[in-house]
């Protein structure tokens, strides 16, 4: 075939597919048409749209409608209503933590807020068996009316968010009474649905964060789950009760009115790759809006590659994390920590971090490695610390990871920091210089299953003044370790901020051999 023909031949084919295509092209669209015409598929159209502004309008009213505030006995609660994609009960207990119920399936969250506490009223409850036995029936009757209220002012702003949404989409009064009828019946399933779904046994089942993590003392024992009334009754009145004892003891402690314009620094230490540690961390980071965090060291067991993974949680904080490598962190191990994008990493240097400046060494053991001979003598120790010059500039705040290494900045510093021991303690030294020594802030890891008793979890709140950079007081946090229930706040205060610190004389002399050193590493940080 000459190549001319066969040129010919193609052109043909493509302009017939291309009529085809036409073709075919204006019946879909015809038939299209057709269909769109007829009155059942306008009529399905319409509804459609209808159901989606009713349930955009219906939505969007629950999310501005607010709550409402209500008593429970002594507490007073603020309840609200927002659209979910499953549904739960949140109860608020600022600044204590939070707990989750999975009360319901229906999308819809229940929120509670702890907004005060009638501390007059909580004490008689306590102290009076009789107001005491009338406590369930107040708190039902309590949360009934609130309930209530909050169930009216939610169905009022869901039906008029869908009724202002059809008027504005449609700008027809039949399609936006449509709309309004659409929103009640949507309004009314999901209201069902909550009915429906409903769980009492979820009050004695909740999810903690917070300051409350391990603590399920809030709400007391969970060891039988039964859906009856009464138990639910029972459960809440428990969970009141605690709520208004926790805030009894808490407002009993010492009063430390501290400067908003303090610097608030949270001492962490030997966190032993426990991820409890971080849950503590950043709710206490939150809720004494910590200014930065400074941790002594021992954050991982072997400083292992592997164990690598777990710094970076470090770099999820909002906060400058200041660091010194401990006993247990390998160089990789500080290398991993530096990477995260807010960690500053001190070891024989010093750096300004929000308004303080701070010196760090790094520990100068790692006894994890067993090929490598670790000295422990106190005078050895002691004198590494000696040995380290802090800079020519005076430093506010001097971190380390062993407490013998610490006394080696005496009088070089008014607060020197660190851990290793899994056990708090505080004091002055000669110098002036407080020496503070925090427990173990991840509950010594495993090594909390070595003991009878499991090592408690430890952390504390620091403030410093702003304009003398000086500690002026701190908040030892102390929750029980696993296992354990408790939770405790003990704040005390610098008596002398400005006390003059003396440099240790010249002749300053080492431990002797009598001082106890630290105990092995396979039990200590």
């Amino acid at each position: 075939m000459p190549f001319k023909e066969l040129l010919t031949r193609i052109s043909d084919i493509r302009r017939r597919i291309a009529e085809a295509a036409r073709r075919t092209g204006r019946a879909t669209r015809r038939a299209a048409g057709q269909v769109a015409g007829r009155p059942g598929v306008r009529r399905a159209g319409r509804w459609a749209a209808i159901v989606l502004v009713a349930g955009f309008g219906a939505w969007l009213g629950i999310a501005v409608s607010g709550g409402v505030r209500s008593s429970l006995g002594p507490v007073e609660v603020g309840l609200s209503l927002r659209p979910a994609l499953e549904g739960q009960t949140v109860v608020d207990v600022h600044p204590l933590g939070t707990l989750l119920f999975d009360s319901h399936d229906a999308p819809l969250r229940l929120r509670v807020t702890l907004e005060n506490i009638n501390q007059d009223l909580a004490r008689a409850m306590i102290a009076d068996p009789r107001l005491a036995d009338r406590l369930p029936d107040l708190i039902e009757d309590d949360l009934r009316t609130g309930v209530t209220a909050l169930l009216v002012r939610s169905l009022l702003f869901a039906l008029g968010g869908a009724l202002l949404a059809g008027i504005v989409v449609f700008r027809r009064v039949r399609a936006a009474l449509a709309t309004l009828l659409v929103a009640t019946a949507c309004v009314a399933g999901t209201g069902g649905a909550v009915a429906a779904t409903f769980r009492p046994q979820a009050l004695v089942e909740p999810q903690y964060t917070g300051l409350l993590t391990g603590a399920p003392s809030l709400v007391g024992s969970a060891e039988s789950i039964v859906t009856r009334f009464e138990s639910y009754r029972a459960q809440l009145t428990k969970l009141v009760s605690n709520v208004s004892q926790l805030y009894d003891t808490v407002s009993a402690l010492p009063v430390y009115d501290s400067d908003p314009n303090s610097i608030r620094v949270l001492h962490v230490s030997d966190i032993h790759i426990n991820p409890i540690a971080w849950n503590l961390i950043k709710t206490v980071t939150s809720q004494f809006k910590i200014d930065l965090i400074v941790d002594t060291g021992d954050l991982t067991d072997h400083g292992t590659k592997p164990e690598d993974a777990f710094v970076k949680e470090i770099g999820r904080l909002d906060v400058p994390y200041v660091w010194v490598r401990g006993n247990h962190d390998s160089k990789g191990t500080q290398r991993a920590v530096a990477r995260q994008k807010n960690a500053v990493v001190l070891d024989d240097r010093s750096a300004t971090v929000k308004g303080l400046r701070v010196y760090g060494i790094g520990d100068p053991r790692f006894t994890p490695d067993l090929s490598a001979h670790a000295n422990n003598d106190p005078a050895y120790l002691i004198d590494h610390g000696r040995r380290h010059d802090v800079g020519e500039k005076p430093v506010d705040l001097v971190a380390v990871h062993d407490p013998i290494i610490a006394e080696g900045f005496s009088g070089r510093t008014p607060t020197v920091l660190a851990g290793h021991a899994h056990a708090r303690s505080t004091k002055l030294l000669p110098t002036g210089t407080r020496l503070l020594v925090q427990g173990s802030t991840g509950g010594a890891g495993l090594r909390a299953l070595e003991h009878e008793q499991p090592t408690p979890v430890m952390a504390s709140v620091l403030y410093f003044d702003k304009d003398t950079r000086r500690l002026e007081a701190w908040d030892d946090i102390t929750m029980g370790g696993l296992g354990q229930q408790s939770v405790q706040i003990q704040r005390h205060i610098e008596e002398q901020p400005g006390r003059t610190i003396l440099p240790e004389p010249a002749s300053a002399p080492t431990p002797s051999g009598s001082l106890k050193a630290p105990a092995t590493p396979e039990h200590r940080g």
